[in-house]
């Protein structure tokens, strides 16, 4: 038969291993030869160019992975190809199919696979090729024997076209949070680590950029972890490695090694979700906070792992002053991202069964609108705040200047982003105008001095741009110095700059960036100053 495997993703650079590993199993496990297709898309696309992009290969059966963030337009997409191609048989599994059957048998799947694909779908596919009996609509896949990692091969290689590549060493996770569909104890499986470091090897050589390890909590075996760790830092590439982590569960030896990795090799993302003890216990969270703190401050200390922090507002208990004093805590940690994201009561999860006061929306993301904690009004605040985090802090934007800001004035982080998002809006608005609003609305703080907030303003603009000339207000016109600060920088690096890369500031020194030296951590250019 021919069958596509469809993958429907957040973004262009991203890409989908489900599709790859399916494929790799109906080649091992299906009774009969099959024509297999992947096609790759993402929710930026059209509902019609998605559906004629499976349509062009005329497939006897299309199999879609379901996730939060592609059901609302799978339906459609599924009713455009059954229009064309009416025999097409359609099969669904993924965590949104998995725990939410009904609905997708009644939306235009015909067969549920609920669980693990790697058998049950080539299966069901030895199934439908007989003819001579008919399947359940439903199938209950039994937990696979996984083998070994999934062999990374040419086809993959070349589909990836410098997208994110996404590797997974693991299944499951051994801590239980009842907003999360992964957890269940003991039921972790590590992959061979022989078979993992081959394909570590194979991906660092590929022509991604970034390769992201799909393990929920990767340092859950605190000496598998180092092992890993060690041979990532030892390859000679030039790749970053995303790994989740929890903090709390590094040992020492672990950090030290990771102190030892070159700049922008590791990412680490750490999900502490609250800094509010209530709240972790009511979601069955188990984390030693101040372990977790300590560790993250040490990993930052060396400036060469890109640490990201994730924090979920909505969880049960946490009130309002509750979820500001988190957010104070873990902004004031110095991490390169802070995410602040909001509970999502996933179907199948155990958040959802549970808490019944919980007001959540209908339709995927099924996101938070208000709790007993929390009211629809407190949750404005909150998106309020967050919209000046994402446009500011989580894209490297006047990250001095805001820092000054917060040293001299009476405003705790929280407060300072929620005026700003409620102040400075960052849609749409371009860059220099953005500023200017950042520096009117700063610069009225008590206690700041605005000529030094211009100044670091100014040093924040050269720093995160290239190749872009500083707005009007952050101009001091004194020809002479900034003259003298373009030969000072030819003379350093070897080499002429632009106009635009050199700047005086008001207190006289001038400053000059080298737009070819980012910094592999922060993505910030390096600066220096003359008299």
């Amino acid at each position: 038969m021919k069958i596509a495997l469809l993958a429907v993703n957040t973004k262009y650079i991203h890409s989908s291993l489900a599709v790859w590993i399916l494929k790799k199993s109906i080649s091992l496990h299906a009774d009969f030869p099959h024509n297999v297709e992947i096609v790759e898309t993402n929710i930026n696309q059209t509902h019609g160019d998605i559906a004629e992009s499976v349509i062009a290969f005329s497939p006897d059966i299309v199999g879609i992975s379901t996730y939060i963030w592609n059901a609302e337009k799978l339906p459609e997409i599924i009713e455009i190809i059954r229009e064309k191609l009416p025999e097409t048989t359609f099969i669904l599994g993924g965590p949104e199919a998995s725990h939410n059957a009904g609905y997708w048998l009644s939306h235009g799947a015909d067969y549920v696979i609920r669980g693990e694909g790697e058998h049950s779908f080539p299966a069901l596919l030895n199934a439908l090729s007989c003819g001579t009996d008919t399947p359940p609509k439903m199938i209950e896949s039994q937990r696979c024997v996984q083998d070994g990692a999934f062999f990374y091969n040419d086809d993959y290689i070349a589909a990836l076209k410098g997208k994110i590549a996404y590797i997974e060493t693991s299944r499951g996770c051994p801590f239980r949070c009842t907003f999360c569909l992964s957890g269940g104890g003991d039921n972790v499986r590590f992959f061979p680590l022989i078979q993992v470091k081959e394909q570590i090897l194979k991906l660092s050589k590929s022509n991604t950029s970034v390769i992201k390890f799909t393990d929920r909590t990767f340092n859950a075996n605190a000496g598998r972890a180092y092992e890993l760790f060690e041979y990532v830092i030892s390859l000679n590439t030039d790749k970053t490695f995303h790994f989740e982590t929890a903090a709390d569960l590094f040992d020492e030896t672990t950090v030290t090694l990771l102190a030892t990795a070159p700049p922008g090799r590791i990412q680490l993302e750490i999900g502490i979700q609250s800094f509010f003890e209530p709240a972790l216990e009511a979601v069955n969270r188990k984390t030693d906070l101040c372990k977790a703190e300590k560790n993250i401050r040490f990993l930052l200390q060396g400036g060469n792992i890109h640490v990201h922090i994730d924090l979920i507002a909505g969880l049960p208990y946490e009130t309002l002053p509750d979820f500001q004093n988190s957010f104070n805590r873990a902004y004031e940690l110095g991490a390169n991202h802070l995410q602040l994201g909001f509970l999502k009561l996933l179907h199948g999860s155990k958040i959802r069964e549970k808490e019944k006061s919980i007001i959540h929306e209908k339709t995927p993301p099924y996101e938070i609108i208000s709790s007993p904690w929390l009211s629809v009004s407190d949750f404005a605040v909150l998106k309020q705040a967050e919209t000046a985090l994402q446009h500011i802090y989580n894209k490297g934007r006047f990250l001095s200047a805001l820092q000054y800001v917060l040293s001299v004035s009476d405003l705790p982080p929280f407060s300072l982003y929620l005026a700003l998002g409620k102040k400075v809006p960052g849609h749409g608005v371009p860059p220099e105008i953005y500023a200017q609003k950042i520096f009117d609305f700063c610069g009225k703080r008590q206690g700041v001095n605005s000529d030094l907030l211009l100044e670091y303003m100014i040093c924040d603009w050269l720093s995160m741009t290239k190749g872009v000339n500083i707005p009007a207000f952050m101009k001091v016109y004194d020809s002479d110095k900034h003259f003298h600060a373009r030969k000072a920088a030819s003379e350093l690096l070897g080499r002429k700059i632009r106009r635009e890369n050199a700047a005086v500031l008001p207190s006289g020194k001038s400053v000059f960036v080298d737009s070819e030296n980012r910094n592999p951590v922060t993505g910030l250019y390096q600066l220096y100053f003359t008299e």
